[in-house]
């Protein structure tokens, strides 16, 4: 939504929401899965001004790449998800949900918490906090 370059109704609350969470000096992280499943579906309906404006984004923000304790972390919650009979996608996808969780974790510590803002909380609440972006004050 904030890569929209048409912004109205809600896709213009959500831009107008990271705006605050910036001024305000929050912390905002964009991780490597969740640039590649935006970039992918961009790329698809070929909206190359959305693909600019996330790469600008990606230049304003902190990235978070893809790391070696990311897909190990990853792997593990994707076992104990299917161990509890809790899957959160098909067997054999890649389920980017439990690497953008593992990202998250990784990016808390005892003094920060990361919370990730998602359309899609039932899915990552399983692993990490977790919430629809329009409750995060």
């Amino acid at each position: 939504m904030v890569t929209n370059p048409k912004a109205e109704g809600i896709t213009l609350a959500c831009q107008m929401w990271l705006k605050s969470l910036l001024q305000r000096g929050e912390r905002v992280v964009i991780p490597e899965i969740a640039d590649y499943e935006v970039r992918r579906e961009l790329l698809r309906a070929n909206l190359l001004r959305s693909v600019r404006r996330l790469d600008n984004l990606k230049q304003a923000l902190e990235y978070a790449p893809i790391q070696t304790d990311t897909m190990l972390l990853a792997a593990s919650l994707w076992a104990e998800a299917r161990q509890t009979g809790q899957p959160t996608a098909d067997p054999k996808a890649l389920d980017g949900d439990v690497i953008l969780a593992a990202q998250a974790r990784l990016l808390s510590n005892d003094s920060v918490e990361a919370i990730v803002a998602t359309t899609n909380v039932a899915h990552l609440s399983r692993f990490i906090t977790a919430l629809d972006w329009q409750s995060i004050a």
